[in-house]
């Protein structure tokens, strides 16, 4: 189900002329047109008729062919999100081409393509919104330049001709050219100054469902993925880590044994492993799998160690004992006078556990040194000239003599950041410099469960105050641990790290005295970007306690919600919005049709510029929650392609679903207990509820897609539990009780 709601209420149209520099201008190549364009990069959609001043350089690269296919540079990768689709989309809108007619390819390294204020990253929801204006202005551009050319060869005015899909036309003599005829006239223009974009009125494929370009492919098998990359001469090595970060290779106890494997080529230390280089990789992990390593302890004072006793129970219960107050991260009225003030005051805490990103296809990279000195990798990744500067330093050469070659990912959800420790390419540069060849290394299942970057465990403790009508007046939240923005962007003195608090702070709801703080434990883990960071796990937190609330006021949850959104109307139209998807919110419980016991729960989250509503309803089965239906609302202000949307939210009921409910890395003796999904179940699909999507387009600014549908699942959950059991869920993952219902409750 998928119904767009259009409020255009704060849109701006399009149409304002823009400016294009002319040495954005690359030239001729083999009869195609290839524009480059420093290109001005606005908030606002432009309207009206007036130039606009130039802005800072934002580059993208468009070809067009001979045979009038359409080349498009991505500065993005594609991952499954849809992205390539979406961009083809953009650009053909203002080109007036079909999206179908594009072949999308990932750009490499440069700074032509740092498009996200200055930075180029696939991640946090961003591709899309951050590239809107520069697609349609290359798009645009494009098509002024083909207008032009036509207009020369005819000898007519420019304004006398229109375009059709891929075409030219004259109207006053039916003449037509298509673009690719075109092509290699207009390459020889100049960039024009200015460009109108298309009323959004006009739009034919912005806002529209259209077909992902990838699918066919995907679903044939004709994508390569870097695991199915090969290099001539290449050689193929398998890793075994050390059983706890920190550790190193000592001796070997069956060196000679190893090498005499068949296939074996060469056995090597590495930083906290040993590898195994063969000619073909099962010969590789056999061997590096049977070789008997002694592990010897760090040195005093090492760096990026997991002590011998750490364990998940040990970390929470630190992450417990530590006080605050912390680092501000919201403070608005006075919560210490609000909750002395109250009627009532509420306390409670809640944590979530470690999480591995589980992504269908395991790490892995190939490394090519070349006689020149350069180095060719090629590296599922999310962030070309960041992996290229990281690859660099390993290297020993400069970022310009490294080639990065991005192939399309084989999951994402923020595995593919820059994380040296848990990255096989420090590995595959070493190797192949030692043998002297291209080498290729892939991690098994067990060594990327080992070494992934992990999503932090989280505990945050909350006070909430309750006037005499039980309506909340003040709260105070603090959320005790680590984050991955400040581990890998740089930690700021006496400030919070935002991937920590997101989820908690600047909450909607209309509560006078509210105070928000990070209070700082760092985790000696390597932490990574899970799909929706710190709000997988925040909105779990405050939105259940929320609930906690509204059951200590006698308030119906979602009616709570209403009274507090009254002075937010974007966020009260969602919610009633997801009333509305559901049937009309009840909580229950209540008896369904099949005769099962129900309840339903509510949540609100505010992710990556989106707004999302979110009801759940569920039943007990065997003592575990079992979740029916799941319904969404979700307003990303303006859209480009509602079908990827409604993918992307199924795609994170799934993830935010299973996480909630199954997934966990337990740590005990500084090693994480999971090896393989043997010990680490995901959702399986017997377990997958029926999703609803409602998109509500408000027209706010564009905000992201790919990870906003997750965080309301796992306190619309927990909140349905706690309607159906009276059982107050506050550790994940759920599995961890055995439910019973709540005699006599309605």
């Amino acid at each position: 189900m998928n119904r767009i709601i259009r409020d255009h209420s704060s849109t701006t149209s399009a149409g304002r002329p823009v400016n294009l520099s002319r040495r954005g201008f690359l030239g001729a190549a083999a009869g195609a047109l290839v524009l480059g364009f420093d290109l001005p990069g606005t908030k606002a959609v432009a309207q009206g008729a007036a130039p606009v001043a130039k802005a800072p350089n934002v580059a993208a690269f468009l070809e067009i062919r001979p045979d009038s296919t359409i080349l498009l540079r991505s500065p993005f990768i594609e991952g499954g999100q849809g992205i390539s689709t979406a961009l083809a989309q953009i650009v053909g809108e203002e080109l007036d081409a079909d999206p179908a007619t594009f072949v999308v390819e990932c750009a490499p390294p440069g700074a032509d393509y740092l498009v996200v204020g200055g930075a180029r990253f696939t991640g946090g929801s961003f591709s899309v919104r951050a590239s809107y204006a520069t697609m349609r202005r290359v798009g645009a551009s494009a098509r002024q330049m083909l207008l032009q050319a036509a207009a020369a060869r005819w000898r007519v005015p420019a304004d006398s001709l229109s375009t059709e899909p891929g075409r030219v036309r004259h109207a006053a003599s039916n003449r037509t050219l298509a673009y690719g005829e075109l092509a290699a006239d207009a390459a020889k223009l100049p960039v024009p100054e200015t460009v109108a974009l298309r009323p959004e009125k006009d739009f034919r494929w912005i806002g529209k469902p259209f077909a992902r370009l990838d699918a066919r492919d995907k679903s044939t098998g004709k994508v390569s993925y870097g695991i199915d990359l090969k290099v001539d001469g290449m050689l193929q090595a398998a890793v075994q880590h050390a059983p706890r970060r920190g550790q190193e290779p000592g001796a070997f106890a069956n060196e000679a044994e190893v090498k005499a494997m068949p296939g074996v080529h060469s056995i090597h230390r590495l930083a906290g492993a040993v590898a195994v280089v063969a000619e073909r990789w099962w010969y590789a992990r056999r061997a590096v799998e049977t070789l008997k390593v002694t592990w010897t302890e760090p040195a005093a004072g090492a760096q990026g160690v997991v002590p011998a006793n750490f364990s998940s129970e040990g970390r929470k219960a630190q992450l417990a004992a530590m006080p605050g107050p912390g680092f501000d991260a919201e403070k608005v009225g006075d919560v210490t006078a609000g909750l002395a003030g109250a009627g009532r005051v509420i306390t409670a805490s809640y944590d979530a556990p470690y999480l591995v990103h589980g992504q269908l296809e395991p790490p892995s990279a190939i490394a090519r040194w070349n006689a020149d000195g350069t180095l060719d990798l090629w590296l599922p990744n999310q962030a070309p000239e960041m992996f290229q500067a990281a690859a660099a330093k390993v290297a020993g050469i400069t970022p310009d003599k490294v080639k990065l070659h991005s192939p399309p990912l084989g999951g994402f959800f923020g595995r593919h950041f820059v994380y040296p420790p848990a990255n096989p390419f420090p590995q595959v540069i070493q190797l192949a410099k030692a043998v002297g060849r291209p080498v290729k290394v892939i991690w098994s299942r067990e060594e990327e469960f080992s070494r992934d970057a992990m999503r932090p465990l989280g505990f945050a403790r909350f006070k909430g105050g309750l006037d005499k009508d039980g309506i909340p007046v003040a709260i105070e939240a603090e959320a005790v641990g680590d984050g991955p923005l400040a581990r890998w962007f740089g930690r700021k003195p006496d400030t919070a790290d935002s991937s920590a608090v997101e989820g908690i702070a600047e909450k909607p709801y209309a509560i006078p005295h509210r105070r928000v703080a990070h209070v700082l434990v760092e985790d000696p883990n390597v932490l990574g970007f899970w799909r929706s960071v710190g709000h997988s796990m925040n909105d779990f937190f405050y939105e259940t306690f929320f609930d906690e609330l509204a059951d200590a006021g006698r308030q119906d949850p979602y009616q709570l919600r209403l009274r507090l959104l009254a002075d937010k109307p974007r966020h009260k139209t969602l919610l009633e919005a997801v009333g509305e998807l559901s049937g009309g919110w009840k909580r229950g419980p209540f008896t369904a049709a099949d005769g099962s016991k129900r309840a339903r729960g509510v949540a609100m989250a505010s992710p990556f510029g989106s707004e999302v509503a979110t009801i759940a309803e569920v039943s007990l089965k065997d003592g575990a929650g079992r979740v029916h239906d799941v319904w969404v609302a979700i307003d990303p202000g303006r859209i480009v392609n509602p079908a990827i949307i409604e993918s992307q939210v199924n795609s994170a009921v799934a993830l935010g679903l299973s996480s909630a409910l199954l997934e966990e890395i337990v740590f005990v003796d500084g090693a994480p207990q999971a090896r393989n999904f043997d010990a680490y179940p995901i959702l399986p699909p017997d377990r997958m509820p029926r999703v609803h999507v409602r998109i509500v387009e408000s027209g706010a600014p564009m905000g992201g897609i790919g990870e906003p549908g997750l965080p309301g699942v796992p306190p619309a959950v927990a909140n349905a539990v706690a309607a159906l059991t009276g059982q107050r869920v506050r550790s994940l993952p759920l599995s961890k009780v055995k439910f019973e219902e709540a005699a006599g409750r309605t």
